[in-house]
């Protein structure tokens, strides 16, 4: 249950709370709502710092693909290339 929870919990923002709770109530754990409850007040931060990784993981492979590709996305003058023609 847990893996197949935590597929589905990258892309959905505060979803770690929904999967943390189905986790713990199919545990047995006693006090698994009291668990919940303490989750609820840092889990903003947390959510928020998960986030930023996130997105700077997938910034940085980004980067790495279009160097290997040799799509930097930047002209010689140093102006952005947005797929147009120049002509000089």
């Amino acid at each position: 249950a847990a893996l197949l929870t935590s597929i589905g919990v990258a892309g959905i923002p505060s979803a770690s709370l929904v999967a943390i709770f189905i986790i713990l109530q199919n545990s047995g754990i006693p006090g698994a709502e009291t668990a919940i409850v303490a989750l609820l007040a840092v889990d903003r931060l947390l959510d928020m710092s998960r986030t930023a990784v996130n997105v700077l993981g997938d910034s940085c492979a980004a980067v790495v693909v279009a160097k290997s590709e040799g799509e930097t996305g930047v002209l010689e003058d140093g102006v952005p290339d947005r797929g147009e023609e120049h002509s000089s």
